[in-house]
């Protein structure tokens, strides 16, 4: 297991990199704690793949260095950094049984036969394969052999980490749920440093304690699932997090006073100065509908009804915004709608102000 230090890591495929633009990875300054379950969320595109490479080795950093502890790894190979890493898609040997190919890094390392035994043994039961243990892997379903890449992982007690690379992408919806539970009661009993990789923020926000959301490069927070959607630290953020993501809504805010189009809302903090973009987040969790003249007038377009909620798919001030609702609830005609000023976040240029008391 390893506490892993991104020195001001940064990261171009280009030979002369001169903007910021010309980095795929912006500079990362960042302490991952020994034994933590973290997750790399963002879109494709944003450079969860570039940073996981770097960590695994499979990349050497434009800039900055990496650290396992308190030796710096920067440019080790792979196989120096004592790291299992399971790819988006099967890495197996057709020509090997399904219990063989969960044995091959064990006997790599010439752990003892007794042990390789009983570690085969709990991966084949955890991954529901125990009836296939003894099938050539080449007749197994898609899923099945991805199965046998995360058993591969997981079968090492003694790496410094485990790097997971969307590795659940060919594995079907249900069977899904139950590996993400197994891969959490492993991470508890082992306490192994695990960093997944996911454009899924269900997946992120169920395996890890610390979730890592990127976007054009950029690490935009870091936080624990309740942090991301209480204060997304950037508009991005709130609107990647959630279903439906947050409303964010062009206002003036003036020390504890909002106005948006031509109402007034006094918020809970006050705030200095803002200059640039300023906008307003609220989650749609924390919209009320009310009758016409209680709160800010909207224009509702449609209403979906989830079974559990309701979501209300409105236009306020000419921009997009949305309520949910409980199950049962009524959309009152010519609906306002009642913000909770508590649960206000205001942002300047996308990026979140914290205010005073």
């Amino acid at each position: 297991m390893a506490r892993i230090t991104l020195d001001k890591i940064a990261h171009s495929y280009l030979p002369r990199p001169t903007t910021d633009a010309d980095f795929a990875l912006k500079e990362i300054d960042h302490v991952w704690e020994d034994g933590g379950a973290y997750a790399l969320l963002g879109p494709s595109g944003c450079g969860k793949t570039t940073l996981l490479n770097i960590i695994s080795g499979l990349l050497v950093p434009s800039l900055g260095n990496i650290l396992f502890n308190e030796e710096d790894v920067t440019r080790r190979a792979p196989e120096q950094r004592n790291i299992a890493q399971v790819f988006q898609f099967p890495v197996i040997y057709d020509t090997m049984t399904v219990a063989q190919n969960l044995a091959f890094p064990l006997v790599n390392r010439r752990v003892p036969k007794g042990e390789i035994g009983r570690r085969v043994t709990e991966a084949l039961d955890m991954l529901d394969l125990a009836g296939k243990a003894n099938r050539k892997a080449r007749g197994l379903t898609a899923d099945e052999k991805q199965k046998i890449s995360l058993g591969r992982g997981l079968v090492r007690y003694d790496v410094n980490a485990i790097l997971f690379d969307e590795p659940l992408t060919v594995i079907d919806p249900h069977m899904k749920w139950q590996l993400r539970t197994k891969l959490k009661e492993l991470h508890r009993r082992f306490g192994h440093t695990m960093i997944y990789v996911t454009h899924d923020q269900t997946e992120a926000l169920t395996f890890a304690d610390k979730v890592v959301v990127m976007y054009e490069g950029e690490v935009v927070q870091i936080g624990t699932p309740a942090e991301l959607f209480d204060e997304p630290a950037h508009t991005f953020v709130g609107y990647f997090i959630g279903s439906p993501g947050m409303n964010v809504l062009p206002c003036e805010v003036a020390g504890d006073r909002l106005r948006l189009g031509g109402r007034e809302i006094v918020l809970k903090r006050s705030y200095p100065e803002l200059r640039g973009c300023t906008e307003l987040g609220i989650r749609p969790e924390f919209v009320r509908l009310a009758r016409p003249g209680e709160g800010l007038p909207i224009t509702v377009s449609r209403v979906e009804d989830i079974g559990r909620f309701k979501i209300v798919r409105a236009k306020l001030e000419g921009y997009s915004f949305d309520a949910v609702l409980p199950e049962g609830a009524e959309v009152p005609e010519g609906a306002s709608a009642v913000i909770d000023p508590i649960r206000i976040n205001i942002y300047q240029d996308s990026h979140l102000v914290r205010g005073g008391a």
